[in-house]
C-alpha cells in the first residue's frame, strides 16, 4: 500500500519542516526558557508549542488531506487515535528537559504511518545538527529493577533523555540496543523505527513480538542482538 504513495515528496517536504522547526529551537537554545510543568516532572516549552504549529502548518499546506497526531496538541486534546490513513507523528521537541538545561541532545521527530505501519521517518538534532515518562514510585522502583536486571549483561547503560536520538543511536551503530516501556506516546517512536530498518537494524515490542507504536513499548537492536536482548529482559518487561 506505502508503494502506491510519492514517499520521496513527502519526505522531501517533512524534511523541509524539520530544518525550519530546527531553526527555531537553535535560537531558542542559547536563550532563558520559560518552561510549564505537564504533568509531575515533564516539562513543555512556548518552544515546543511553536515548532509543533509550524511543522503541522507546513506538512498540511501540502497535504492537506492528511492526518496529524502531536505530542502537544494530543496531550491537549486527545486527538491521538491512529488509523489507517497517512497520518503524521511528530515531537516537536524530544527531549524537552535537555533543552530547557542546555543539554543539546535534543531533536524534532517526525514519522508517517500509512495502514498504521511507520513507513517515513525524520529526526534531526539541530544543536548538534545531527538528522511523558512516569515516576511515580512504582515506576521508578520498576525501571531501577530493570536496569539492575541489564548491569551484568551489558557493557553500560546511558539514558540520554531523548529516546528518538537513543533509537537513531542504534541505526548508526552507537549504540548496541535500545529499550523503554512507559515513553510519552508515539510520536517518540515513529520516525525512528523507520529510520532503524533502513539502517538494517530491528525494532521490536521488549518482549520479542511486533512493535505497536501505540503500546508506549520499544526496544531495539542490531541485527545479532534481539534475542539476547528480549532474553535479558524476561520477566521485567
Amino acid at each position: 500500500m506505502a508503494e502506491s504513495f510519492p514517499l520521496d515528496e513527502f519526505l522531501d517536504v517533512a524534511v523541509d519542516a524539520s530544518k525550519i522547526a530546527g531553526e527555531v529551537i537553535r535560537e531558542a537554545f542559547y536563550q532563558t526558557k520559560r518552561p510549564e510543568h505537564k504533568g509531575q516532572v515533564d516539562l513543555v516549552t512556548e518552544t515546543d508549542k511553536a515548532c509543533e504549529e509550524l511543522v503541522f502548518n507546513h506538512l498540511k499546506h501540502s497535504f492537506p488531506n492528511h492526518r496529524f497526531i502531536g505530542e502537544e496538541t494530543s496531550a491537549a486534546f486527545g486527538t491521538d487515535e491512529l488509523t489507517a490513513e497517512p497520518t503524521w507523528i511528530i515531537d516537536p521537541i524530544d527531549g524537552t528537559t535537555n533543552f530547557v538545561h542546555g543539554f543539546p541532545f535534543v531533536c524534532i521527530s517526525i514519522g508517517l504511518t500509512i495502514e498504521k505501519i511507520p513507513v517515513l521517518g525524520v529526526v534531526y538534532n539541530p544543536i548538534m545538527g545531527e538528522d511523558t515518562t512516569e515516576r511515580d514510585k512504582p515506576s521508578v522502583d520498576a525501571i531501577t529493577n530493570r536496569i539492575s536486571k541489564l548491569l551484568y549483561k551489558v557493557r553500560s547503560v546511558r539514558m540520554s533523555g531523548s529516546l528518538a536520538l537513543d533509537l537513531c543511536g542504534v541505526a548508526c551503530g552507537r549504540l548496541d540496543l535500545c529499550y523503554h516501556i512507559g515513553f510519552g506516546g508515539p510520536w517518540d517512536v515513529a520516525a525512528a523505527a523507520v529510520i532503524i530498518g533502513e539502517a538494517g537494524g530491528l525494532v521490536f515490542d521488549p518482549s520479542g513480538g511486533d512493535l505497536d507504536i501505540m503500546s508506549r513499548r520499544v526496544a531495539a537492536s542490531n541485527g545479532h542482538l534481539k534475542d539476547a536482548l528480549v532474553d535479558a529482559l524476561k520477566g521485567s518487561a
